[in-house]
């Protein structure tokens, strides 16, 4: 028989129960060569210092201010403003024409604008309206003339009413009633029906002409309205409008329309009621519906 004696193998070795135990140990900290760790600085998307927009705005319209009229000093002060944001900071922007428009910057209004729209960003029906505004109102009537003329043409059917208001109302102030025609006819070749404040200025217009059959169709066709809607807490209320602005004359009436009134009368209170019983207030709904209002 063979000997064993001096022979070990590892399958005759005395195997251990119980967990096996690793006594290497793992370091978290990441060694960058022999300059110690490597420090961690907070992303700039997970930053604490959160800014709000209003304040925002407030920053950029301070930072615009105090610059000249050059326009390479103000474009670079705007994209050095907005050079760390992830996205275009449209709201700000936006903001911002607002407090400068209430302190009649229309020259920054106009920088800003343009800077917007070379980003390719806001170009929007009321950042069409302000920089029209702002041009109309700093005296540069071509440059007024061909941005209502780039919108009309493009945005043809789709213009708002307020466009036509202001560049008729601008014509009616310089006495250019030859383009405040113009326009009027095109609202009326749209189908844009005219405000009230159109129809008093163009009847205005008619009559110092001396243009009395087309005053007289003019007041055929956009008779001043009866009744006039404002929103009082939320609601919306008819009330009665004067032409004449004198309500005695118009309580008289006339003896055939005396029935008609009365049950429009009746309709109102039914109206004024059912917004009561809804929560508004019945002395605020009486004065509206008992107040005066002068037809422009």
């Amino acid at each position: 028989m063979f000997c064993l004696r001096g022979y070990w193998s590892p399958s005759l070795a005395p195997v251990r129960e119980g967990p096996v135990r690793h006594h290497i140990k793992f370091n978290s900290v990441v060694v960058c060569g022999a300059r110690g760790p490597r420090p961690r600085y907070p992303r700039v998307w997970k930053t604490r210092k959160k800014i709000g927009t209003i304040s925002k705005s407030q920053k950029l319209v301070e930072c615009i201010k105090g610059l000249s009229n050059v326009k390479e000093e103000v474009y670079g002060a705007l994209d050095s403003f907005v050079a760390w944001e992830l996205e275009f900071p449209l709201i700000v922007v936006k903001k911002a024409l607002k407090k400068l428009e209430d302190e009649k910057e229309w020259k920054r209004i106009i920088q800003v604008i343009k800077w917007m729209f070379n980003k390719g960003q806001g170009k929007t029906m009321g950042s069409y309206y302000t920089l029209l505004n702002a041009l109309i109102e700093d005296g540069r009537i071509e440059e007024a003339e061909e941005l209502f003329g780039m919108v009309f043409s493009r945005y043809m059917e789709g213009l708002p009413r307020t466009f036509f208001m202001r560049m008729i109302s601008f014509y009616y102030s310089v006495e250019a009633y030859d383009k405040m025609f113009e326009i009027f006819a095109d609202m009326e070749e749209l189908g844009v029906r005219p405000d009230g404040s159109i129809i008093r200025m163009l009847g205005d217009v008619f009559q110092k002409l001396e243009m009395m059959d087309k005053y007289e169709k003019l007041k055929k066709k956009y008779p001043p309205p009866k009744w006039d809607y404002r929103h009082i807490k939320g609601k919306r209320i008819r009330i009665r409008v004067y032409p004449d602005s004198n309500p005695e004359v118009a309580a008289k009436g006339d003896p055939d329309t005396d029935e008609l009134e009365e049950l429009e009368s009746t309709h109102l209170n039914n109206e004024l009621d059912e917004a009561a019983s809804s929560g508004l207030d019945r002395s605020v709904l009486d004065d509206a519906a008992s107040g005066d209002l002068e037809y422009m």
